[in-house]
């Protein structure tokens, strides 16, 4: 498995990363660490979660995927082996059992958030630390474009930033990164850091499918000038990559047992019509729906790692498999053209 450093960190990291969100809703503890086990066989360093994890957000259940991690750190004895990476929850999400509603991102939930992510990971520090969302009003989760009317009061990045370097100098968090970012904040996270001589962003964490492209409307050329590394989530769009939902839309994952509320992007007529059309471009080309486009994702020179979930072994191999596959120029054209007429429906 090849290795990446990323962004101006001190971290080297798999260009696989193991996405957990799935770790105490649809995966026992049993089921993460046979997952995380299987990971670290195949060379991936590289673990992600987050606080409010597992999806779909519930009180009952939060906090228990970095809980799982941590029981299987303590277990293997790895802790020392992986890059360990988890998010800060931002606020107007509806989260009210995280910190009793409290979740922007003022340097006080910060610190608690960090301190208790730390707790249930068993260990004394956080690898890679990142906002899971701004606390801003931004146009991210589904929102095309940006809506000066939902303006609203937010955490100066200054502040937030001032709390996340202070725990970098503390020596509990390794690296910083963002999520869910647009390319105005990427740059104001990198003016500020600059400013107040405090702790530089290291990654960006955002989607990036065959379905929802647009890290490269403006993000790509920030994040690369910036050596902002980027962190692909969601590079099988909920599973609607893998075609299954079209094959079959009843089929069991996660936007057929979760609320159509919970990820509407994913379930847009659009998006439907175009996996059809890479599904097919795909299987004309020998490979599953998945496979191609796990390999577009892979091949992508401005990805630092693809964050992968499962909810199976099976699903685990294959998604890991498709990291040796060489996609033609030919395909890459196919699927470029296939972009060009029916761009983003999920973005």
């Amino acid at each position: 498995m090849q290795t990446i450093q990323l962004g101006t960190s001190k971290l080297q990291v798999s260009k696989i990363c193991l996405g957990t969100m799935t770790f105490g809703q649809q995966n026992t503890e049993a089921e993460a660490h046979s997952q995380l086990d299987y990971a670290a066989e195949r060379g991936i360093n590289f673990i992600d979660t987050a606080e409010m994890y597992p999806v779909q957000p519930r009180a009952e259940t939060q906090g228990s995927t970095e809980r799982y991690i941590g029981t299987w750190l303590k277990k293997s004895g790895k802790r020392s082996d992986v890059v360990l990476a988890t998010k800060a929850a931002g606020p107007s999400r509806g989260f009210g059992w995280i910190r009793n509603g409290s979740t922007d991102l003022t340097p006080e939930n910060i610190r608690a958030a960090v301190e208790t992510s730390l707790q249930r990971l068993q260990t004394d520090y956080i690898d890679l630390y990142q906002l899971h969302w701004p606390s801003r009003n931004a146009p991210i989760f589904g929102q095309k474009t940006f809506d000066p009317s939902l303006e609203r009061e937010s955490v100066a990045i200054a502040d937030t930033l001032g709390a996340l370097d202070q725990l970098v100098k503390a020596g509990k968090l390794r690296a910083i990164g963002v999520s869910n970012e647009t390319p105005w904040g990427v740059s104001e996270f990198i003016k500020q850091s600059e400013k107040l001589d405090a702790a530089r962003i290291a990654s960006i964490q955002n989607p990036y499918n065959l379905i929802n492209r647009s890290f490269e409307q403006g993000l790509d050329e920030t994040c690369f000038r910036e050596n902002v590394g980027l962190l692909v989530y969601s590079p099988l769009a909920f599973g609607q990559l893998s075609a299954k939902y079209v094959d079959d839309a009843k089929a069991h994952g996660r936007l057929t047992i979760f609320p159509p509320t919970w990820s509407p992007r994913y379930l847009r007529p659009g998006v439907f019509a175009a996996t059809k059309r890479y599904a097919e471009l795909a299987r004309a080309n020998g490979m599953t729906p998945a496979q191609m486009a796990l390999a577009w994702c892979y091949s992508r020179k401005l990805v630092a790692s693809t964050i992968i979930g499962a909810t199976t072994m099976e699903q685990l191999q294959e998604n890991i498999d498709a990291f040796s596959i060489v996609l033609s120029d030919e395909l890459v054209a196919a699927i470029n053209a296939i972009h060009a007429e029916m761009p983003n429906p999920a973005q």
